[in-house]
């Protein structure tokens, strides 16, 4: 298995815990709340930052062309 979609998986599962112990802890009682007034939005939500979250960040050379 590559490294890079087991640490995607790990990133989703952490993120969508957080984003339902988000949604159960804090949450939005009067349901107003476009993301935390649902369990399955805010899990979901949370699940797409842990995905952000698990990106390669590469710098990008920058190359010069001599004339």
């Amino acid at each position: 298995m590559n490294i890079h979609w087991l640490k995607l998986g790990v990133f989703l599962a952490l993120g969508a815990l957080g984003g339902f112990a988000y949604y159960y802890f804090i949450g939005c009682a009067s349901g107003t709340c476009a993301i935390t007034s649902n369990p399955y939005i805010s899990t979901g939500y949370g699940a797409l930052m842990g995905a952000v979250l698990s990106w390669e960040r590469r710098k990008h050379s920058k190359t010069t062309s001599e004339s």
